[in-house]
């Protein structure tokens, strides 16, 4: 055989070898599909999966429309059990007078662990005792009526409690909460409430709104422990002594409400330590000394109010620390003034200028102003118009030159009265002899 056959058969021999390679592997490829569409299936017949009929009644008894997976719906949430699903959460909003809450219903939905109630106007009744362990958040806002602090006592495991506008008798929050070790968030505003505020609180807790009610005492050192607090509103109430120095070790705060209460003291320097802080209200309280110009060094600030307090001295902030702010109040601080060198006139604070010594520059009294009490008493509120006219045509001097001519005239015409008498009785020559 001659070597070109030879290469020529060994060309043909390697052809033949590469088409039965792929021929082999080519299979593979077409048959890996399939395990990728298997796996759809079992997400599709758990989503499909339809609630607990039980709960449908429930649902259906509180007016909640039903003709829809109940599951889709915004004011609800489900689990994704089989072969019925439960509710986890549950809202009503805006109820209808019609409404109103049984046992049987409560009891089908023990599996809840969240439940609210906004706008709806329902007296409360008794929650079945799995329905009360297994709820986590408890919201009522202007809804349930005739509410305790023994019923709320009731709900354990809670970890979020807010009720908002509805009254709660009680004696004391600690009635409320000394059986809740798990709270994270507390909001008992308008609440009517009473007595102190606690001490004991579960060291995670990062929110706390006690507003609006008439709490009193001092506020407790003990919340300074609170390192997690993200905010704390104990504004409107009857709140008094002073501010904990400690305020600082409140890390992670970044709202701080204690306006209208009764608080007194200083400001403590430690607030300044609060490198979070964006919400800052003491508004409407009695504090007194002088302003901690570290306030003006935390540069998270955007609401500051200080207003209706008795604070002195010279105002610590300048121009572009209060143009930083988005809300800043500072009036009804008689004794406190600014320094003009560094804050504009035109931001009109409410306070005075400082003058060399620290102190607030009296405005000068108004040149057309009386200087008496009793002028003050007989003018401004029961002046009419034809008053203002007067003032403006010379003010007080006109009513005392008509009477300066009356009583010119009067002597004039006494002077000729009393000329005649005499003329009578003298004759005529008598007359011209005297």
């Amino acid at each position: 055989m001659s070597p070109s056959s030879t290469t020529l058969l060994l060309l043909l021999h390697l052809l033949l070898l590469h088409s039965a390679t792929s021929a082999t592997t080519s299979p593979p490829s077409t048959t890996a599909s399939p395990p990728s569409t298997t796996v759809s299936p079992p997400s599709t017949t758990t989503t499909s999966s339809t609630l607990d009929p039980k709960q449908v009644r429930a649902l259906q008894s509180l007016y909640i429309p039903t003709t829809h997976d109940p599951c889709t719906q915004p004011s609800t949430t489900c689990d994704t059990a089989t072969p019925f699903r439960h509710l986890l959460s549950l809202r009503l909003t805006n109820c209808s007078d019609d409404l109103s809450l049984s046992t049987t219903a409560l009891s089908s939905l023990s599996t809840l662990t969240s439940l609210t109630f906004i706008n709806c106007h329902l007296p409360i009744i008794h929650f079945p005792t799995t329905l009360s362990t297994n709820l986590r958040s408890l919201t009522s806002i202007n809804s349930l009526q005739h509410l305790s602090g023994v019923f709320l006592s009731r709900f354990p495991n809670l970890t979020d409690l807010t009720i908002s506008g509805d009254n709660i008798k009680a004696s004391g929050i600690h009635i409320i909460t000394s059986n809740m070790k798990s709270l994270t968030t507390i909001t008992l505003s308008g609440a009517n409430l009473t007595g102190v505020i606690p001490k004991h609180w579960n060291p995670k807790l990062t929110h706390m709104d006690f507003s609006s009610n008439k709490l009193n005492g001092t506020i407790p050192t003990s919340l300074t422990l609170l390192d997690s607090l993200k905010l704390l509103n104990l504004s409107s109430n009857q709140l008094t002594g002073e501010i904990p120095s400690s305020f600082g070790d409140l890390i992670s705060l970044q709202n701080l409400s204690l306006s209208s209460n009764s608080l007194s003291g200083s400001i403590p320097g430690s607030i300044s330590g609060l490198s979070r802080l964006t919400h800052l209200d003491l508004s409407s309280n009695q504090f007194n000394g002088t302003i901690p110009r570290s306030i003006s060094e935390m540069k998270g600030l955007k609401y500051l109010n200080l207003e209706k307090n008795n604070f002195h001295g010279v105002m610590p902030f300048n121009t572009s620390f209060i143009k930083s702010l988005v809300v800043f109040k500072i009036n009804g601080n008689e004794n406190l003034c600014y320094n003009h060198s560094s804050v504009l006139k035109k931001l009109k604070l409410g306070i005075a200028a400082c003058d060399k010594h620290g102190l607030p520059i009296l405005p000068p009294p108004a040149a057309d102003e009386p200087s008496s009490s009793v002028d003050d008493m007989t003018s401004g509120d029961y002046d009419d118009d034809g008053g203002s006219d007067k003032k403006k045509d010379g003010g007080d001097h006109g009513p005392n030159k008509v009477v300066l001519g009356v009583a010119i005239g009067l002597s004039a015409v006494v002077f000729l009265i009393i000329f005649l008498v005499i003329l009578s009785k003298c004759g005529g020559r008598c007359c011209c002899c005297c």
